[in-house]
C-alpha cells in the first residue's frame, strides 16, 4: 500500500559521518496517554545496535514513567505496530532506519495510564528532589486554581520531600473546578475523619423521599466512596456542588474555608433532621453536634460583691486572634492565643457594670470560660483583619506555632471554691452556637480569676461538676488547612495525617503527596528574622489557617471502615459506581481513538458558500465508512448519490486539494490521517460529481493554479479556471497545460505569476521549472494569447502590465452624497465643456434618470477626448490616446457578496499615455449630477455595445494573499535566480515604478501644517496635475435612497490616487468645488472620521469601505479644525462641547476669539464680551495652559489637526497677564461640615509654596500657620469622597516650591485642596455615616469618579436545601 506523503516522512540529515561512530537512529516519541502531553515530543538519538528493552528503558527515563507500565507503537509504512519489550532484536534488525525520523507513540498498557516514577532514593527528611527526579518534575506540580491564587505555593520556601501518584499514596485527589480549592481542602479533611466518614456510610439514602441530585448527604457519600475506591488520580466535585444548588459561576467565587465549614455543617444538620431515619441512626441525626460542638460560659463578675451573671453558649470552632488590636507583636503560639481568649477584661470608668446585687454601677470583670470541649476541636487562626489606617483588608502572616498534641486541661473552667455568691444563669442553648467572643483580651489577668486544671463541667448541667483526668483532654493534630496568598485571594490546600499509618499527606487539589513534620512546621508562618511591627509584611504568605484536633480517647477513637465492612447499601453503591466508572473509561477510550477533523463540502444545491462541519470518525473506520458518515453529515442524501462523492485531502487556507485516495477505500482512517491527533495540519473535502462525470485524481506533489485569462481588446480579466500542475514542470509544459484548459494558443501565450500582492513576474524562460519560479501550493497566474504587437514591448511598458496594474490597485467604494443645493448646474456644465445657456435650457425640461445622464456623460467624455480641451487641460489634450477605453472596468455587482480582502500597497504608475487618457476623461468630470442635463446625443448601437462589452470581474480577482514589503519589494537589488539570471529584466514591482516618477506624480507633504492645501503656490489645483483611474456608477441602497433624499454612487478608483485628486473627481457629483465639501470615512458602528490629509493616498482604504460626503468648507493650507468645549469648573459636568471651528496658522488668540464670538452667539446662544472669556489648553478633560490674547498659533502655541480647546467664561477681568504666572484651581475642605467648597482660581506670580499659602489664607481667612494643602489626584475635577479625603491625600508636603516632587505643579490648571488643621471632623453616628457614604457613592458615580478603594465584590456563601436559589424575574 502506498504511503500517505506528509512532512513526517521527509528525510532528515544523516548523522553517521561522525568519526568512527556507528549509525544512529532518531526516534521521536509522542505521549498519547495524557491530554497535556499529546502535543509534546520526546526525542532520542540512539545507536542502531540499541535493543528494544533498552529502548523501553530509555523512553521510561525520558518520560518519567515506570518501565513496564506503558506500550510503544511504531509507525512503519503507514501502519502502527506494537513493539515487544521482551525481544532482544536491535532497532535496525526490527526495521528502524538510520538517518530518518522514526515515529513512535507511547500508549496505555491494558487500559491503565503509565505510573509516574517516584524518587526512591530520597530520605524522609529531604527537602527537595534529586537530579533524576528534577528531570521529570520541574518545581511543584501545577494547580488548576490559578485565578486569584497566590504563587507563593510554588516558591522554593515550600517544598515536598517527594511527589507521588495515587498508586504510591493510596489516596485520590479532587479536581479544582476553577477556584474551589477551599472546598477541596474541607472535603478531604472530612473524608480523613474516621468518625465522620463512618457515620456518613451508615446513613442510607431513600430515593423515594428525595431527588439524589439535590441530596447533599448522598452526594457526599458518593464522593467519599470514590475517594476510597476509585482508581483515578483525581475525581470531580461537580455533583456535590450541584447538590448545594450552585451553578457554574460559583466555581469562580473563592470563599473562606471556615465559613464553608459552618454553612455545610448547618446544611447537613437540616437535611438529616428532615429524614425519617433518626430512630435508626441517632448519631447521624445529631452528628455535627456530637463531634464538633463545645460549650463555653460568657460571664460578668462584680469585683465588689462577687456576684456573677453568666450564660451558656455553644461553639463549633474557636477563633484565635493572631495579633491583638493595636499591638505590635503577635502571639507566638496557639497556647498563648488560647490563654488570651479566656483572659477577662476589666469594666471600669465609663464602662462600669450595673450589679443587680449592689444596685449600682461597679467595676467588674467580663470574660469567657470553656465548659466542654468537643471530640473534634477546630481552631481558626484569624489571619484576615482590617487595617483602619489604609481602610483595606489585610492578611496577618505572623508566625504562630501549634503543637502536635494539645493539652486543653488548663483552659477548662471551675468556679472559685471561695466564692459562695449566687449566680444568675441564662442558657442560650444551641441556637447561638459558634457565637463566642474572641476580642475580650487584657493584660491584667489576676490570680483570683485563675482556673484549676483537670476540671471539666459536664455538658448536661451547668452546675454539676465532674472531675476528669488530665489525659482525657489531650488532643492530637490531624488536619492543617493552609492558605497561601493575600486577603484579596489565594489558594487553599490541606495537610492531613492518616490515622491508619500516622503518615502526613498533602492534599493539594488533584495532587496527593507525602510530607514530613518539617513541612508542617513551615506552615507556622512568619520569617526567619524579627522585623518588629513590619514582620508580617516580610513573612511568607503560606501559613496555617484552620487546625483540627481529635481527642485522644481509645474508647472513642474509630478506624476507617474497610470495603469488606461496608453496609449493604454502600456495597451496592460501590458496584454502581464501578460500573459507571468502567463505562466512562470505555467512552474515554473511544474518544481517545476518534479522529476529529474539519470537513468541507461545496453543496450542489446550497451554493452560497463552502459548507463546514466537523467529522468525528473512529481511527479503525475505513475510508468508505467515513465517506458515508460525511455524506450524511453534509445532508447530501437525496441530492447526490453516495457513489458520486469522495473524501479528498484539502488545505482550506490555500484552497488547495492536496491528494485523493484512489484504491484506499478499505484503509482505516487512522492510517490515512496519520493517527489520532488533537489537531491536523490539513482538512478533508467531500467532493461531488455528476453521474456522467469522472473524478480527477489528485496526486501528492501537485500544486493548484488559478488561471485568469486577460483580453486586451476588451480590457477584461476573466474569472479563474483551476488547473493542477507539478512543481518540476517546465514553463513550456505549463503553457501546454493551460492551453488545454483554456483553448488558447501556447505559441503566443504570455504567463504572468502574481508572486505576492502587487508583484507580477513574467514567466518567459521555457526550461525553468515552476518551483524555481516561486510556485507554491496555491498560485494565481494571468495569461494572454493574441497576435497583438504588445508582445514586442517591454513587459513593464506593455498594455498587459498596465491592465493588471490597474486591476490590482482598483478598489470599490460606496459614497453617500449630500442633498444637492440649487445653483450648481451651471458650474458642472461649464466644467464638462458645454455652453452655460444650453445647460440652463436643458435644466428646464424633464429630469433624466441617473443612469441616462451617466451614459450621456460617458459618451460626451469620449467625444471630448478627441478634441482640444479648454482651461487647464489644454496642453495635455494634444497627446493622443490608445484604442482601448481605459476608463471602463466592470466589478462585481452590488448585490454580490462583498469581497472582504483588503488591498494595501503604496505604489504609483509613471505611464504618460495612461495619465493623459485619464486626465482628459476626468478633467471635465466623469459624470454630472442626476438633476443636471447634458445635451442629448445620438449613439450608434456599436458604440453602446462597446461600452457594455466588458464582462464582470470575479470577486476573487480583487483579492489576493497579502505579503510583507520585503517579499514584494524589488528595489533593494536584483534577485539572483537559480540559473543565475537577473530578475530585473522580467519582473517589476509597482513600487519601483512609483519611485521613478515620484517627483512628477505625487503631492508633496506640507511639513508645517496639520492639513495640506489643495492648491499649489500659483493657486492652481494640485489635483489637476495628475490623475489615476476613477469611475462611478449609480447605486441604490438596500434600505432605500438614504435619509433626506441622500444619493449614493459606487466608485471604482485606483487607491494610489491622493485624497485631493479623489475630491476633484467627486466635484460633479457633489455639485460644489472640492474646497466646499468634506470627506468622512465610515467605520464600524457607523462611526465617522474626517479625512483631511489631502496629500495622502487612499491606500488605507479597502473594497466596500463606506464614505460620506458632507457640505462645508474644507481646510486650506495652514488651517486646523478645532473643537471648542466650555469649562465649567463647579458644574457636575465640567466639560461641555460647544462648536467646531477653524483656526489658522499665524492667527493670534484674540483674533480667534473675535471669530468665535458670532459663531457662539448664533449656534450656542452665548453672547460674550471678548474680555470676559479666555481660551486654554485641553488635555483629555484636564484644563491646562491659559492662552493670552497676544499669543500666536504655531509660534507660541503648538496646534495640530482635530485640536481641542477649552473656553472659560470669567467672572471679572483676566488676571493672567504673563506666561510666568501660574493659575491654580483651589478647593477648600471643611471637616466640621464634611463638605467641599466650590473651586476658586488663584493666580501666582511664582512657584513658591509660601505664596500659595498666603493667597489661600487671604481668600479663606484661615491663619497661615493652620493652613494645610494637598494636590488633587486623577482627572479634573479630581473628585474624592469626603470620607476619604482626610487620609487619602498627601497633606502639607514638606517642599518650598510647587514644581518639585511630590507636587510637580508646573502648568496652569492644577487642583489644590486646602483645610484648616485645627478644624475637627464632624462627629457622626453610624447611621449618619452610612447615609453620607451612600450620598458620596452616588455623587462620585454621577461624576464618573469612584472611591479610591473598591475591593472585589464577594458573593455570599450559601448552600440551598431546595436545589437552588429563586431568581428574581426582573433580574437579567
Amino acid at each position: 500500500m502506498e504511503m500517505v506523503p506528509s512532512e513526517e516522512n521527509q528525510l532528515v540529515p544523516k548523522e553517521i559521518e561522525n568519526a568512527a561512530e556507528e549509525p544512529r537512529v532518531l526516534c521521536i516519541v509522542q505521549d498519547t496517554t495524557n491530554a497535556k502531553t499529546v502535543n509534546e515530543r520526546l526525542t532520542l538519538n540512539l545507536p542502531a545496535s540499541t535493543t528494544l528493552p533498552k529502548l523501553f528503558e530509555d523512553v521510561a527515563h525520558k518520560a518519567g514513567y515506570v518501565n513496564g507500565t506503558f506500550d510503544l507503537a511504531w509507525r512503519k509504512t503507514g501502519d502502527m505496530g506494537s513493539l515487544d519489550p521482551s525481544s532482544e532484536m536491535s532497532l535496525t534488525e526490527f526495521g528502524f532506519e538510520p538517518g530518518k525520523r522514526n515515529f513512535l507513540q507511547l500508549t496505555d498498557k491494558d487500559g491503565e495510564q503509565p505510573q509516574i516514577a517516584s524518587d526512591e532514593s530520597g530520605t524522609a527528611g529531604s527537602s527537595g528532589l534529586d537530579d533524576s527526579s528534577q528531570e521529570r518534575f520541574i518545581g511543584p506540580l501545577p494547580r488548576d486554581c490559578t485565578v486569584g491564587c497566590s504563587s507563593d505555593y510554588s516558591s522554593p520556601s515550600y517544598s515536598y520531600s517527594s511527589i507521588l501518584n495515587k498508586s504510591d499514596t493510596g489516596y485520590v485527589g479532587l479536581v479544582n473546578q476553577a477556584m474551589t480549592c477551599y472546598l477541596n481542602s474541607l472535603l478531604q479533611t472530612l473524608f480523613m475523619t474516621p468518625e465522620f466518614r463512618n457515620a456518613l456510610y451508615n446513613w442510607e439514602f431513600e430515593e423515594s423521599e428525595e431527588d439524589p441530585v439535590t441530596s447533599i448527604p448522598y452526594q457526599l457519600q458518593r464522593l467519599f466512596l470514590l475517594l476510597q475506591t476509585s482508581k483515578k488520580r483525581a475525581i470531580e466535585t461537580t455533583d456535590v456542588t450541584r447538590s448545594f444548588g450552585w451553578d457554574s459561576s460559583e466555581a469562580w467565587q473563592q470563599h473562606d474555608v471556615q465559613e464553608l465549614c459552618r454553612v455545610m455543617f448547618d446544611a447537613l444538620e437540616q437535611k438529616w433532621k428532615q429524614t425519617e431515619q433518626q430512630q435508626f441512626s441517632p448519631l447521624t441525626a445529631d452528628l455535627i453536634n456530637q463531634l464538633y460542638q463545645g460549650k463555653l460560659k460568657d460571664y460578668v463578675r462584680c469585683l465588689e460583691c462577687g456576684y456573677e451573671s453568666w450564660r451558656i453558649d455553644t461553639y463549633l470552632d474557636i477563633p484565635l486572634v493572631i495579633r491583638p488590636f493595636g499591638a505590635s507583636q503577635a502571639y507566638g503560639s496557639v497556647e498563648e492565643a488560647l490563654q488570651a481568649f479566656v483572659q477577662p477584661e476589666t469594666l471600669d470608668g465609663a464602662n462600669q457594670y450595673f450589679c443587680e446585687r449592689c444596685k449600682k454601677k461597679c467595676d467588674a470583670r467580663k470574660g469567657l470560660r470553656f465548659l466542654h470541649f468537643p471530640y473534634l476541636l477546630t481552631l481558626q487562626l484569624k489571619r484576615f483583619d482590617f487595617d483602619y489606617t489604609t481602610m483595606h483588608r489585610i492578611k496577618l502572616n505572623d508566625r504562630m506555632s501549634f503543637p502536635e498534641e494539645l493539652d486543653m486541661s488548663p483552659f477548662i473552667d471551675v468556679e472559685d471554691e471561695k466564692s459562695p455568691q449566687t449566680e444568675s444563669c441564662t442558657d442560650s442553648g444551641a441556637e447561638n452556637e459558634g457565637s463566642c467572643h474572641s476580642d475580650q483580651m487584657s493584660n491584667d489577668f489576676s490570680a483570683d480569676d485563675g482556673v484549676d486544671e483537670g476540671i471539666c463541667l459536664d455538658s448536661a448541667s451547668s452546675t454539676e461538676r465532674v472531675l476528669k483526668p488530665k489525659s482525657s483532654l489531650t488532643f492530637e493534630l490531624f488536619s492543617v488547612m493552609v492558605h497561601s496568598g493575600s486577603a484579596a485571594g489565594g489558594h487553599y490546600y490541606a495537610c492531613i495525617k492518616s490515622f491508619s499509618d500516622g503518615q502526613w499527606y498533602s492534599f493539594n487539589d488533584q495532587h496527593v503527596s507525602k510530607i514530613t513534620q518539617e513541612d508542617i512546621r513551615k506552615t507556622y508562618g512568619g520569617s526567619s528574622g524579627s522585623r518588629g511591627y513590619y514582620s508580617s509584611a516580610f513573612a511568607s504568605s503560606t501559613n496555617a489557617y484552620m487546625l483540627i484536633y481529635r481527642l485522644k480517647d481509645p474508647s472513642r477513637n474509630a478506624k476507617y471502615l474497610d470495603c469488606d465492612d461496608f453496609p449493604e447499601h454502600i456495597k451496592h453503591l460501590v458496584q454502581r459506581e464501578k460500573e459507571s466508572e468502567e463505562q466512562e473509561k470505555r467512552q474515554r477510550e473511544i474518544e481517545r481513538n476518534t479522529c476529529k477533523i474539519k470537513l468541507f463540502c461545496m453543496h450542489p444545491v446550497k451554493m452560497m458558500a463552502m459548507m463546514e462541519n466537523k467529522l468525528e470518525v473512529h481511527k479503525d473506520k475505513t475510508l468508505r465508512e467515513a465517506t458515508e458518515m460525511a455524506y450524511k453529515l453534509m445532508e447530501l442524501d437525496g441530492v447526490v448519490p453516495l457513489d458520486c462523492c469522495r473524501l479528498v485531502k484539502y488545505d482550506e487556507f490555500h484552497e488547495y486539494l492536496e491528494r485523493s485516495y484512489e484504491g484506499e477505500e478499505d484503509t482505516p482512517m487512522g492510517l490515512l490521517l496519520g493517527g489520532v491527533k488533537s489537531s491536523y495540519m490539513f482538512d478533508l473535502l467531500l467532493e461531488t460529481r455528476r453521474p456522467e462525470q469522472v473524478f480527477q485524481p489528485y496526486k501528492p506533489g501537485e500544486v493548484m493554479v488559478k488561471v485568469h485569462v486577460v483580453d486586451l481588446k476588451t480590457d477584461t480579466v476573466a474569472p479563474p479556471v483551476s488547473i493542477r500542475a507539478y512543481l518540476n514542470q517546465s514553463i513550456t509544459e505549463f503553457k501546454q497545460l493551460i492551453a488545454q484548459a483554456t483553448e488558447l494558443s501556447a505559441e503566443t501565450m504570455r504567463v504572468v505569476l502574481e508572486r505576492c500582492y502587487n508583484d507580477l513576474r513574467l514567466l518567459y524562460v521555457p526550461n525553468k521549472t515552476l518551483k524555481s519560479e516561486g510556485f507554491f501550493r496555491s498560485n494565481k497566474v494571468f495569461v494572454e494569447s493574441s497576435e497583438s504587437p504588445d508582445h514586442q514591448v517591454t513587459f513593464t511598458d506593455s498594455l498587459l502590465w498596465k491592465l493588471l496594474d490597474r486591476h490590482g490597485n482598483t478598489i470599490r467604494l460606496f459614497v453617500s452624497l449630500p442633498v444637492q443645493s440649487p445653483g450648481t448646474n451651471r458650474t458642472i456644465c461649464q466644467k464638462v465643456g458645454g455652453d452655460p445657456e444650453e445647460c440652463s435650457e436643458g435644466s428646464k425640461g424633464n429630469r433624466n434618470s441617473v443612469e441616462t445622464i451617466l451614459e450621456e456623460s460617458t459618451e460626451k467624455l469620449k467625444n471630448l477626448s478627441l478634441q482640444p480641451q479648454q482651461g487647464s487641460s489644454t496642453s495635455d489634450s494634444q497627446k493622443s490616446s490608445d484604442t482601448s477605453d481605459f476608463e471602463q472596468i466592470e466589478s462585481p455587482s452590488p448585490s454580490q457578496e462583498p469581497d472582504s480582502s483588503s488591498v494595501s500597497a503604496v505604489v504609483a504608475v509613471d505611464n504618460r499615455e495612461l495619465e493623459n487618457r485619464i486626465r482628459v476623461a476626468s478633467g471635465g468630470g466623469a459624470y454630472s449630477d442626476p438633476e443636471t442635463q447634458l445635451p442629448g446625443e445620438e449613439r450608434s448601437d456599436s458604440e453602446v455595445n462597446n461600452d457594455r462589452s466588458t464582462s464582470s470581474v470575479d470577486s476573487d480577482i480583487l483579492s489576493s494573499s497579502h505579503s510583507s514589503d520585503t517579499l514584494c519589494n524589488a528595489d533593494s537589488g536584483p534577485i539572483q535566480l537559480a540559473n543565475g539570471l537577473d530578475s530585473h529584466s522580467i519582473t517589476s514591482s509597482r513600487r519601483s515604478k512609483a519611485n521613478e516618477g515620484k517627483k512628477e506624480t505625487w503631492d508633496t507633504a506640507e511639513e508645517d501644517s496639520g492639513t495640506d492645501s489643495e492648491y499649489d503656490e500659483n493657486g492652481k489645483s494640485k489635483a489637476e496635475s495628475y490623475y489615476l483611474y476613477f469611475r462611478a456608477e449609480p447605486y441604490a441602497q438596500e434600505d432605500g435612497s438614504g435619509e433626506g433624499g441622500q444619493k449614493c454612487i459606487l466608485v471604482h478608483v485606483d487607491k494610489r490616487i491622493t485624497l485631493s485628486a479623489f475630491k476633484q473627481n467627486l466635484e460633479p457629483f457633489v455639485g460644489v468645488t472640492s474646497t466646499q465639501f468634506k470627506v468622512f470615512r465610515v467605520y464600524a458602528n457607523n462611526q465617522e472620521f474626517e479625512s483631511v490629509r489631502l496629500n495622502e493616498t487612499l491606500s488605507s482604504f479597502s473594497d466596500d469601505n463606506k464614505i460620506t460626503i458632507r457640505l462645508g468648507r474644507a481646510l486650506k493650507k495652514g488651517e486646523y479644525r478645532v473643537k471648542v468645549y466650555q469649562l465649567l469648573v463647579n458644574d457636575a459636568e465640567p466639560c461641555k462641547f460647544l462648536i467646531d471651528t477653524v483656526f489658522a496658522k499665524g492667527m493670534t488668540v484674540k483674533q480667534s476669539k473675535e471669530e468665535l464670538m458670532p459663531q457662539l452667539k448664533d449656534q450656542c446662544k452665548l453672547d460674550l464680551n471678548i474680555d470676559k472669556f479666555r481660551l486654554r489648553k485641553k488635555t483629555w478633560k484636564n484644563p491646562g495652559t491659559v492662552f493670552l490674547d497676544y499669543h500666536v498659533y504655531e509660534e507660541d502655541i503648538n496646534i495640530s489637526s482635530n485640536w481641542e480647546v477649552f473656553l472659560e467664561v470669567l467672572d471679572g477681568p483676566e488676571k493672567m497677564k504673563s506666561m510666568s504666572q501660574l493659575a491654580v484651581l483651589t478647593r477648600r475642605w471643611t471637616p466640621a461640615q464634611m463638605k467641599l467648597e466650590p473651586f476658586q482660581e488663584v493666580v501666582l506670580e511664582s512657584s513658591s509654596v509660601e505664596e500659595l499659602k498666603e493667597k489661600l489664607s487671604e481668600i479663606s481667612g484661615v491663619p497661615l500657620e493652620n493652613l494645610e494643602f494637598a494636590k488633587g489626584r486623577g482627572t479634573f475635577p479630581c473628585d474624592i469622597s469626603v470620607l476619604e479625603i482626610h487620609q487619602d491625600l498627601d497633606w502639607n508636603p514638606k517642599v518650598s516650591t510647587l514644581n518639585v516632587w511630590p507636587l510637580y505643579i508646573c502648568d496652569d490648571g492644577a487642583v489644590v485642596f486646602y483645610r484648616d488643621s485645627t478644624e475637627e471632623p464632624m462627629e457622626q453616628s453610624e447611621d449618619e455615616r452610612n447615609e453620607l457614604m451612600k450620598k458620596e457613592s452616588s455623587r462620585l458615580l454621577k461624576t464618573g469618579h469612584r472611591v479610591s478603594y473598591s475591593p472585589r465584590k464577594e458573593k455570599a456563601l450559601k448552600i440551598y436545601l431546595d436545589g437552588g436559589p429563586v431568581k428574581d424575574p426582573g433580574q437579567d
